[in-house]
Formats: structure tokens, sequence, C-alpha cells
């Protein structure tokens, strides 16, 4: 079978080529085309990082196992990961995090063991990077969170979980603040849980799993959360098992797989042959799974694991009195251990499944909508105005727009309400939330929103405008903090 390589920038082209090496030297049966990606294609000219012969390879095969890639920065480009992980709906991003004897930390000192899978959402969240400056002072980032997006995932955490045995799957979120975007996220996974009784399934407010997962990981067993959680909490889990240098990655989509480390370019150390190849090989071995190749990847991971044991080591980790090791030492040092197994946490050796290449030819970019189970009706609008003048001069000039079919309800500024109550206490920029409702909460169209930005407009820069809308009896808008 043949997969796409990008080896990447910085340490990426080095350890790239050890974990190749180490895959040729344990007969891996893949071939390797390689692909134009990262900060030097960007430097010729390419926006997405990438150049279309390597997007076409790369949707061509399916599979593609990429090194860490830079985005130029200040040049107003989009991170070429991202981009990549959103241009082929790797919905799931998979991070293993485990007790790696050899690798000290202060729960493998303790005896405490840790087996860790973060199953973070890829797509949506902030990650969208839908931003705009409202004001001169005031910026907005919108944040997407989907029904389907959100089911897709969590069905993967819940499907995967099934598959490796958990015991417990807790989903992380703030939805006791964000109640409408992490609530849907919630929900879906409350929804999903109960697909599968036989799996242990909580939900967990985000700082308090963080606090948690510092003090009693060996608790934990599968996590979901939103993207940017996710994000943070997946590198907190890799500080538990020893840094960055031991955290793969696995980026899984229904047509396009990713498999990359967590870790950066570390350009300070490049060239210079001393990078740990070990969280790319991890990265590398998930994917010989995803493959089935499962006799190839026990084989390398086990004699990973015995090599860590024995003290082996690169200069980030390990028993300092023991001499560092460089990436080809390392590496090498791997190769010469196949065969053997450590003394803790062997992993079976099953043979290979055969390979059947899939090639997917799309005619059309895929639809995902749940069904909707209400009557939706628009019952009102938030105005997101610009204005340095009072709360009580904005309403002012509002209540004079209403045009018979609204009532204003609430101003609040950052998120406060500061009309018609509120406190001189509250600080106040220049951009003000005007939610206007309609009288008894009749039915309205999008002309009549229309005439009403047309009349705000007269006293007001109009910065955004979102409507109110329900399903059912059920308002899908959140309150103003102290209204």
């Amino acid at each position: 079978m043949k997969i796409a390589v990008a080896k990447g920038d910085g340490i990426g082209p080095e350890i790239m080529d050890a974990v190749l090496g180490i895959f040729k030297a344990a007969n891996v049966g893949l071939e390797y085309e390689f692909v134009d990606m990262g900060k030097w294609v960007f430097d010729k000219g390419y926006s997405n990082g990438m150049t279309p012969e390597a997007q076409q390879t790369i949707e061509t095969l399916g599979i593609l196992f990429k090194g860490p890639m830079e985005t130029p920065k200040g040049k107003g480009v989009k991170s070429v990961n991202v981009t990549a992980r959103k241009t082929w709906n790797t919905y799931a991003n998979k991070r293993v995090f485990q007790t790696l004897h050899g690798v000290d930390t202060v729960f493998s000192k303790a005896g405490i063991p840790i087996d860790i899978t973060v199953v973070r959402e890829n797509i949506e969240d902030t990650y969208g990077g839908i931003e705009h400056m409202l004001t001169h002072d005031v910026a907005l980032s919108r944040r997407f969170i989907t029904r389907p997006g959100s089911m897709q995932v969590i069905k993967y955490a819940f499907e995967m979980a099934r598959k490796k045995n958990a015991k417990r799957i807790t989903c992380g979120h703030k939805a006791n603040i964000m109640k409408i975007t992490d609530g849907l996220f919630l929900e879906c996974f409350h929804e999903v849980a109960k697909e599968y009784p036989e799996i242990k399934s909580d939900d967990v407010i985000v700082d308090d799993l963080c606090m948690k997962l510092v003090t009693r990981p060996d608790l934990f067993d599968v996590v979901v959360l939103t993207n940017l959680q996710g994000d943070i909490v997946s590198d907190l889990c890799a500080g538990l098992v020893g840094g960055l240098g031991f955290a793969p990655s696995a980026n899984i989509g229904d047509h396009i797989c990713i498999f990359e480390a967590v870790h950066g370019t570390a350009p300070d150390i490049a060239g210079k042959n001393i990078a740990n190849p070990t969280a790319l090989l991890l990265s590398g071995l998930a994917m010989l799974r995803h493959l089935g190749l499962m006799e190839s990847a026990a084989t390398v991971e086990n004699a990973l694991l015995y090599t860590l044991e024995k003290g082996v080591r690169t200069g980030d980790f390990g028993d300092r009195s023991k001499p560092a090791l460089n990436t080809t030492e390392f590496s090498n040092a791997i190769v010469a251990n196949f065969g053997k197994l450590p003394e803790q946490g062997a992993k079976p050796t099953w043979p290979n499944m055969p390979i059947t290449p899939t090639t997917f030819k799309l005619e059309k970019n895929p639809l995902i909508m749940s069904k909707e189970m209400e009557e939706e009706t628009i019952v009102g609008v938030d105005m997101f105005i610009e204005s340095a003048e009072q709360p009580g001069e904005v309403a002012e000039k509002c209540l004079k727009h209403t045009l018979d079919l609204f009532k204003l309800v609430t101003i609040s500024n950052r998120g406060t309400q500061v009309w018609p109550k509120g406190s001189i206490f509250t600080n106040l920029v220049n951009q003000y939330r005007c939610r206007f409702e309609s009288i008894g909460d009749a039915p309205l169209s999008q002309i009549d929103i229309i005439e009403l930005y047309k009349r705000l407009g007269q006293d007001f820069k109009i910065c955004s405008t979102e409507l109110l809308n329900m399903w059912g009896d059920k308002k899908a808008y959140s309150l103003a903090q102290g209204q």
C-alpha cells in the first residue's frame, strides 16, 4: 500500500527519516509518496501550505503521515496543520497517553499507572478562525459547535472505547457557562451514551477535569472534548507521561486520516540530529494499526518499550547520569531490540491483516445535517452596535425604532446587562448588544429584522446581528449576565 508522507519543517525531516528507517528494518509493507507541505511551501506563495499536487496525492491515497510543520508568523496565513485537518474533515483527534517505563514522572515514581485516551473534536469551535474587529477596541471570534459534528466525534469516541474495552468515558465541557454551545456538545454526548450501556459514561466541567487529571489521572480512561478544550487538556496529559516528546496523534476522518506528532518543529535543535523521534514513531504505530499491520506495529512498539525500559535515551529525558544518544543512535538501538519484550506493558502480537486500499471518489461535498424536529420561528434579534454613550442614552435612541413590532428587552456590554438595570461599577467598552424581542413572542420575518436594522442604522453603526430563534417552545439563545 502506498501512503503520502510529508517530512515537515525544523526537526521534521530528521525524525521522519529515523521512523521510516525503523519501519524499513521491520519490513513494514508500505510504499511512500513524498509530498510538498510546510513553511517553505508557504514561502513559495501557496497560501494553504501545500502544493496542488500534494493535495491531489493525499486525496487519492487517503493516508498522510506528516512531520511537524511551521506556519509563517505575521503573514496572515492559516496553520497548515489546522487547514489539513479541516479540509479533509478529520473530525476526531485521538491522542493516547500511557506510562512508559524508563520515562520517569512523578506518577511513575509513585507507582500510579496512566492510560488515558483523549478524543478531541477536530473541525469546529474557535478553530474556525472566523474573527472580526467590531470596533477599534472590540474583537469577535465566532465559535461554531454543530450537532452533526459533535455526533461524529462522540460516536467515534464511544466506538473506539468499546474496541479497547474501556470501562469509562468522560465528557469534558464548560456547559455551566456556555450553555448553548457546550450545552449542545454535552447533549449529544448523553444521547450517544444511551447506545453504549456497557460503558460507564459521565461528564466533568473542564476546569474540574484538569484538577482531577493532575491529582488522580489513573481514574480516567477515555475523555472526549470540544476542540480548544481538547487541545489544552491533551497537552496537560502529555505532561503527565513525560512531555510532548511522547505524545502521538491520529486525525481520523471517514475518507482521509492524518498521523502526526503533537509537538512542534523545535527550530533551535533542527539539523543537529539530537531530536527525540518517539512521538512521531508512536504516531506511526497508530497508523500501522489503523491499516491492519498489527504484527509490524507490535514488533516495533515492543522494541521501543524494551529500549526505554533499559534506560536508553535522547537528551530530553531519562537518567542524566547515562549518556544521551543522538536521533540516529536511538533509532538504531530500537532496531537492535527487535524481537525483545519489555518486562512491563508488552503488546500482544497479532497477525497482520490484509491491506485493501480504498479510493474514495466523491461527486460533491458531503452534507451532514440532522432532522429538524420542531418548527423554527424568529422571535427577535440581537443588534451589536458601536457607541461611546451611556446605556440610558443608547436605550433612548433604540426605543425610537421599535416599529410597534419589537420591545427592547435588554442592553448588555461584554455580556453583562447594563440596561434596564445594572451597576454603575460595570466598566464599558464602545460596543453594546441591544436585544429586541417581538411583542408577545409573535413570529417575525427577516424583512421585519431588516427594517429595524435600517431604522437603527440612522443612529448607530451596526457591527453585527444575530437572529433570536425558537424551536417549538425552546429558546435558542442565552440570557445576558445579570438579566
